[in-house]
């Protein structure tokens, strides 16, 4: 786990990400997807890091998909380290990021509350 690269504004796990070798982040400058990113937009213009610190509830952009907006609300709720432990706990038991493309065993739900119970776990 590349733990310096934390958790996307979005929610998304840098950490974990195998898709991009040359990506540092969001706040990088490498990110391929600043020209479309929606919560990199709306985080900036709320002058917020994460879309987790906002007292908004929304889903949009990144945050319509189950992972994304999983990783935020858990984040919200327990904090970017714990998120962080967990994700590295979790890999090390053998739970994959990304299993097949961008695809992997936290994309598995449907309810996001399961969701966040299996990152707290690592158990389905």
């Amino acid at each position: 786990m590349k733990r310096e690269l934390g958790i996307a504004r979005c929610g998304l796990a840098c950490c974990l990400c195998s898709e991009n070798t040359h990506c540092h982040g969001c706040n990088s400058g490498e990110c391929p997807d600043t020209g479309w990113c929606v919560n990199r937009k709306c985080s900036l213009e709320k002058g917020l890091n994460h879309c987790f610190e906002c007292k908004t509830d929304c889903k949009k952009g990144m945050l319509e998909k189950i992972k994304p907006y999983g990783f935020s609300l858990f984040a919200k709720r327990f904090g970017e380290k714990e998120l962080l432990d967990c994700l590295e706990r979790n890999e090390k038991a053998g739970v994959v990021y990304h299993r097949k493309d961008i695809t992997g065993d936290y994309d598995d739900f449907d309810n996001v509350e399961a969701l966040i119970s299996f990152i707290k776990s690592g158990k389905k």
